[in-house]
């Protein structure tokens, strides 16, 4: 029984569990009456979840409504449907909607919707002041209330007959800004408003224009008068003068400038009159202009004066403007249709005008330092004028010029270039230089005292010599240098070295050393090294010759070694010969000797030897020997004579010392043995 009801429970409960599966289809969200809705209208934000269910149940459903990620909306329901309503849409309710729905442990979320809220709510505008001085400053907030930051502000102030001035202010945390605007000169009734402006979806939407608000401009000062006198159309010579007046409110900090050229003549404080005047010139012609300042505030008047020439600018004629030291120069000064002036001539300097002469002529002998510029100047009822300069150049005669090579020595190595530089110690500048190579000219220079001349294309064989001359302004003409001849050097060539004997010597002989060169100008200085472990030098001459010989008289053992020559001459360039190897090696009695001190012992012990055994077999014989032992000994002499020429051995014996011509014999086979000797020592290649 019991067993039955469980079944029947667990059926039961499967058929519950089955009768309350559900899913999401789908969750929307859309805006009533439209995504764009007016300032002011009213919307509603409708989430709808399109759920599909086992049966007809009940489901709690729970709405949430974001705005750019925030929660804006939520509502428990067990409507498929949520509505968030806005009575008055603003511009702060535009942003990105998204719905969230949440039921029976499942969640899901719509896609996000953007709602635009067009047009902007009217900015207020206000002003601190509604009364304000010239040059104080307007001081204006305007507001966008309902609106959310960042936003633009632009502000206008308005004047009768002009163009409005704008300002706009970025305001990225507020939703107001404050702007200054300065009251001018000519300010009277403003007008300011402004306007806001924000981004929406990268696009601009603009206010509005704001209420206007009226501010009155009072001014502290009345615009200033300028008068001159007697008239603003003077003459030069005639004293004019200036008064700049006006009408102030208040007296502290008031200033009154007169300006001519931006230059402050004259200025005053806290008057209401200024004074200036001066004897009228016609640099005195131009635009006056009186300014008067108080704080911020400032009013100009400008006033136009003409001053006519009392007489025109002196001339100064020179008799001639080029001339030579010594002559005569007259300087005359005259005014045009104008003669009763008082005159005077000077000499323009950098430190000052130099006085020569009150007059109206100068007539003087000069020199060189009398070059320079001249003017003269005229004086009539206090006015001065100056007239242009003149230049007057005086020439002094050019010297004989000398022409040399700047490195010094007349000489120039073959391949190189030769700079030459003409020079002239006396005449004035700028004086002509011209450089001939023969009768060719090659160069034309203007300089002051000096010019030179670079010649790249030098000649072995060229014999033509070089010259300059100069010559200036001055009428005594052309100087000409002397004739330079110039010697070309030739660099050496080609250095060798040779020996006699060549490779081997004999010590204690003589050996010649040859050094020589192809090519080269004379002198030439010769040098000789060995090089063993350093170099040496051993030999130097200079030698009027392309070679030069050096006697060794005696080599040893230690000049052994590797020799070469180094050859120079003025282009100053050291040319080196290949090197070449001596070597020095025993001479031929050396040899001799020392085959002597070899070959004597031995024979030496040769011959004791022999003698040591025969007198043991003597005695081993006995004295039946005795009878035939000369005719032995005789026989054994002759024996061993064959053999010692046979063999080519020395030995000592009786027989040898007994007989005079072999002993003769011995002697001149020695020496041929020696000799033999000898030259097989010479020919080894380790003799030496």
């Amino acid at each position: 029984m019991y067993l039955a009801l469980l079944v029947i429970f667990l059926q039961c409960s499967e058929l519950y569990t089955q009768e309350r599966v559900f899913t999401f289809n789908t969750i929307e969200i859309k805006v009533q009456p439209s995504v764009k809705v007016k300032n002011g209208a009213s919307m509603s934000i409708v989430c709808h979840a399109d759920i599909s269910k086992s049966t007809n149940f009940q489901l709690k459903h729970n709405f949430t409504i974001f705005k750019d990620g925030k929660l804006v909306f939520m509502t428990v329901s067990d409507k498929e449907d949520a509505r968030y309503e806005i009575s008055m849409a603003r511009s702060s309710d535009t942003g990105e909607y998204e719905c969230t729905v949440e039921a029976g442990g499942k969640t899901k979320s719509s896609n996000s919707l953007h709602v635009w809220v067009t047009g902007m709510t009217k900015p207020i505008l206000t002003a601190e002041k509604e009364e304000v001085l010239e040059g104080e400053v307007v001081k204006l907030r305007c507001e966008l209330p309902e609106e959310v930051p960042p936003l633009y502000f632009f502000f206008r102030k308005i004047k009768m007959n002009s163009t409005p001035k704008d300002k706009h202010v970025f305001e990225p945390h507020r939703n107001f800004s404050v702007v200054e605007f300065s009251v001018e000169e000519g300010d009277n009734i403003l007008q300011f408003d402004c306007f806001g402006r924000r981004t929406v979806k990268l696009e601009f939407e603009d206010s509005v224009y704001s209420n206007k608000t009226l501010v009155t401009v009072r001014e502290p000062f009345i615009k200033p008068t300028l008068n001159a006198k007697p008239s603003s159309n003077i003459t030069e010579g005639d004293r004019i003068q200036f008064e700049c007046s006006t009408v102030v409110a208040q007296m502290r900090d008031i200033e009154i400038i007169l300006q001519k050229d931006k230059t402050i003549l004259n200025s005053v404080r806290d008057e209401k009159l200024l004074k200036y005047s001066a004897v009228a010139t016609l640099e005195d012609s131009g635009e006056y202009l009186c300014k008067v300042e108080q704080r911020r505030a400032s009013k100009t008047t400008k006033l136009n004066v003409v001053v006519s020439e009392l007489f025109p600018k002196p001339i100064l004629a020179a008799s001639v403007s080029k001339l030579d030291e010594n002559k005569e120069l007259t300087l005359s000064c005259s005014i045009s249709g104008f003669r009763k002036a008082n005159f005077s001539i000077l000499r323009k300097n950098s430190n000052g005008d130099t006085w020569l002469r009150n007059s109206r002529n100068l007539t003087m002998r000069v020199n060189v330092n009398d070059t320079g510029s001249y003017i003269c100047k005229a004086e009539v009822k206090g006015i001065v004028k100056e007239s242009k300069p003149v230049r007057i150049n005086v020439y002094a005669p050019v010297s004989k010029p000398t022409l040399s090579v700047v490195s010094g020595l007349p000489e120039v190595v073959l391949g190189k270039p030769l700079r030459l530089i003409c020079h002239s110690v006396m005449g004035t500048p700028p004086i002509k230089f011209t450089f001939y190579k023969g009768n060719e000219v090659k160069k034309i220079v203007i300089n002051d005292t000096y010019a030179t001349f670079l010649d790249e294309n030098i000649r072995l064989n060229d014999k033509r010599g070089y010259k300059c001359d100069a010559r200036n302004n001055h009428s005594s003409g052309m100087k000409t240098s002397n004739i330079l001849n110039i010697t070309v050097i030739v660099p050496i060539r080609n250095a060798s070295l040779g020996s006699i004997p060549y490779g081997e010597v004999e010590d204690g002989s003589e050996t010649v050393f040859l050094c020589s060169v192809k090519e080269g100008s004379w002198p030439i200085r010769f040098r000789i090294f060995r090089k063993t472990d350093h170099e040496v030098l051993l030999f130097e001459k200079s030698e009027n010759a392309d070679r030069v010989m050096w006697r060794k008289e005696a080599m040893n053992r230690q000049d052994t070694g590797t020799y070469y020559c180094m050859a120079s001459n003025r282009a100053n360039v050291d040319v080196k010969s290949h090197p070449i190897t001596i070597s020095v090696i025993l001479a031929a009695w050396q040899k001799g000797v020392i085959a002597a001190f070899v070959l004597i012992p031995i024979a030496g012990a040769v011959t004791v030897t022999l003698w040591w055994f025969l007198c043991k077999k003597k005695k081993a014989k006995g004295p039946s020997m005795e009878m035939s032992g000369s005719a032995l000994a005789t026989n054994l002499t002759s024996e061993k004579l064959t053999r010692q020429h046979n063999d080519g051995d020395y030995y000592s014996g009786s027989g040898y010392i007994e007989d005079t011509e072999n002993h003769m014999k011995s002697t001149d086979e020695s020496k041929d043995l020696v000799e033999n000797r000898h030259s097989r020592i010479q020919g080894h290649p380790d003799a030496t």
